[in-house]
């Protein structure tokens, strides 16, 4: 009985491999939830996003300088990031993780998330280089267009205090 081909390419698929990893890295970061009133409405709620490079939405965030606290770069990302200078850090809502490949290195990325109130003139906004879109998005669309489920849940935990800041339950 005779041999079937390879299918074209497929040795090729089989022989190749990822380098070994010879490090683990640890990353902590931190970001903020970062929400406001809409324009004349009490009700409306929204939260600054930020497009990355890749097309994603997801919230300002930033590695933690030596000598920095979570809270602290918290801040300082929100003000690089999005021109945003005023603002009041109101609370810790958790901490995200997650790894990823970079060459021979595994990361360890752990972020920690804070909610914080936008004030002053919360219009002007500057995006930095590297993003591909920066606004302010209902809650509902925040929501929808979030790429990440585990910062998802933090808005959602984020709207749930905003609420309970307001009406006390």
């Amino acid at each position: 009985m005779k041999r079937p081909k390879p299918v074209a390419g497929f040795r090729k698929l089989v022989t190749r491999h990822r380098p070994v990893i010879d490090e683990v890295v640890r990353e902590p970061t931190a970001g903020g939830v970062i929400y406001r009133r809409a324009d004349g409405s009490q009700s409306i709620i929204e939260f600054l996003m930020i497009r990355d490079s890749k097309g994603r939405w997801t919230i300002p965030k930033g590695h933690i300088e030596e000598g920095e606290t979570a809270r602290h770069t918290a801040e300082r990302e929100v003000r690089e990031e999005t021109g945003l200078q005023e603002m009041k850090v109101l609370d810790w809502l958790g901490k995200i993780n997650f790894r990823y490949r970079r060459g021979n290195s595994l990361v360890l990325m752990t972020t920690e998330i804070f909610l914080i109130e936008a004030k002053g003139d919360t219009n002007k906004l500057k995006a930095e280089k590297w993003m591909t879109n920066i606004g302010w998005l209902p809650a509902n669309d925040a929501l929808d267009k979030i790429e990440y489920d585990d910062i998802g849940k933090l808005i959602l935990l984020g709207l749930k205090k905003i609420r309970k800041l307001e009406y006390g339950s």
